[in-house]
């Protein structure tokens, strides 16, 4: 199935997409996509339901972040081998964890907005995994079993935050709108290979990034294993996998963000998110303005 939510920003509705990509209401079969609702056996009842018997939603609305109410997002670092090298870093010997704030979730068509004072915006397209049963010390052959599906995240970066001012990568990393999520939550049981995903990145029209997961240094079950041995993970919480190379610090020279861009970022199967960027400094009718037109033009949103 995949999983969507729908309506504005803090009220979002549950639905799901159908087989012609609309999205159908699940007002009133449940509450909302989060936690509680992400274990197998609501997953199950929702997909004894025809999707042709619920209601449909409106083309215009707004779609939001595919899970709500997520306690932590967990992110890995260095997790692609030409990424690391383009970094200029050495391989990791063990995932690199950092936290990403939950308040930087916004939709995937909503407006990116570089904070006061931003110099090197970046971004990193990245395979979400949610998770939907509590997994704390799980064995690597026991982790996908914890896992409710997955979803594109574009881990977006002020390498300067990051790099520049004191070591602290989540200063870099949590800005409000830095984690756009979704368009859907694909279920586990419609990802074959988690391990075998294209996934891309454009900026402006040009593509930077062009990836595969199967050149994950850790794989998505060994880093639910990793991850559950130093925190418990919990229903809804999101884990970032890392990105792959063409981060425009990886560039050269560098290419940042700039206001009225628009990032496109997809991996195969779990859909195609548009986002343009926006700064600070923008007065709100324009940076509204740009949000709208990219919305307008975007292809096959759903």
């Amino acid at each position: 199935m995949r999983l969507v939510r729908w309506g504005s920003a803090g009220a979002e509705r549950p639905g799901l997409v159908d087989s012609d990509g609309r999205v159908r209401s699940l007002v009133g079969v449940i509450d909302d996509w989060h936690g509680a609702t992400l274990d197998a056996a609501t997953l199950a009842r929702i997909a004894r339901i025809a999707p042709a018997s619920l209601p449909l939603v409106d083309d215009d609305a707004r779609i939001g972040p595919c899970v709500g109410a997520v306690g932590k997002i967990v992110c890995i670092g260095l997790n692609y081998t030409d990424h690391a090298e383009e970094a200029g870093m050495a391989l990791p010997k063990e995932p690199i964890l950092f936290l990403k704030a939950t308040s930087a979730i916004t939709g995937p068509f909503d407006a990116v907005r570089l904070p006061r004072g931003a110099e090197k915006g970046d971004w990193e397209v990245e395979l979400g995994i949610v998770i939907g049963t509590r997994a704390h010390d799980v064995s690597e052959q026991a982790a996908l079993q914890h896992v409710a599906g997955y979803c594109v995240i574009n881990d977006v970066s002020e390498r300067a935050f990051q790099l520049e001012r004191g070591g602290q990568w989540d200063k870099g990393k949590s800005a409000d709108t830095f984690a756009p999520l979704g368009p859907w939550l694909v279920t586990a049981d419609e990802v074959r290979d988690p391990q075998a995903l294209a996934l891309w990145l454009d900026v402006g029209g040009k593509r930077y990034q062009d990836g595969n997961t199967r050149h994950m240094i850790f794989g998505v079950a060994a880093i639910v294993a990793y991850v559950s041995r130093f925190m418990s993970l919990q229903p809804g919480d999101v884990i970032a996998t890392g990105t792959p190379a063409g981060v425009g610090m990886g560039q050269k020279p560098p290419v940042y963000l700039r206001g009225g861009q628009t990032m496109s970022a997809g991996i195969a199967g779990l859909g195609e998110q548009r986002t343009p960027v926006v700064t600070a400094d923008m007065a709100d009718e324009v940076a509204d303005e740009v949000a709208h037109d990219a919305v307008r033009h975007a292809v096959d949103r759903r």
